[in-house]
């Protein structure tokens, strides 16, 4: 317990910081996107659950992602190839249209779920894993202010390799390293439970 509330605490600390927010217009952004949907679909509810949805998730993440592929310090071929030409004026308004849309709900694994939700909302005390809703919100909204990303809805197949890409330290984009960190001590059989349970939060 100690443990969550210290998490808990750094997560709000994040939150509470105020950040420049981002200039973004959705009806320029709409016009560029064309090419994201390829991968994504036009609205951002990507159809192949290997892809993202973007829908809905907040435009400060959705920015820092980009920056992150442009920069290199999230590492994925297909996007460092899509970012390359982006300007900061394209990625803001790419970051502000898919922002601006509603993200499709879907549903989570029955047989995995009561698993998922244990971890989602208390964690692992015995292997020290915390909660996932100390940073992403009891009902996985995320914390904008801090670009720490809605999952609610995600794609549990994204999320999964996502999470296993932290903890293979494949992924290192994460702020203090707090994915990487937590994901260390988790079992393939609670990310894939964790995964479809975020799969389904409405």
């Amino acid at each position: 317990m100690k443990k969550l509330v210290v998490i808990a605490a750094t997560c709000a600390l994040f939150g509470s910081a105020t950040a420049a927010l981002a200039a973004g217009d959705a009806t320029a952004g709409k016009g560029k996107s064309a090419t994201c949907a390829a991968c994504h679909s036009a609205d951002g509810n990507s159809v192949n659950p290997q892809y993202p949805k973007l829908a809905g998730q907040s435009e400060g993440y959705l920015l820092k992602q980009l920056h992150d592929y442009k920069s290199g310090a999230r590492v994925n071929p297909i996007m460092a190839g899509m970012v390359a030409p982006l300007s900061p004026q394209d990625m803001e308004d790419l970051a502000a249209y898919f922002a601006s849309q509603q993200i499709a709900r879907a549903a989570a694994d029955p047989a995995l779920a009561p698993v998922g939700e244990a971890i989602f909302r208390g964690g692992n005390l015995n292997s020290g894993v915390s909660a996932c809703m100390a940073c992403h919100g009891v009902n996985g909204a995320g914390i904008p202010a801090a670009k720490f990303p809605a999952i609610a809805a995600q794609h549990a197949e994204y999320a999964e390799v996502q999470l296993k890409a932290f903890r293979a330290m494949e992924r290192a984009n994460d702020a203090g390293q707090m994915m990487r960190s937590i994901t260390g001590k988790m079992t393939d059989a609670e990310i894939k439970a964790v995964s479809s349970y975020i799969q389904g939060l409405q």
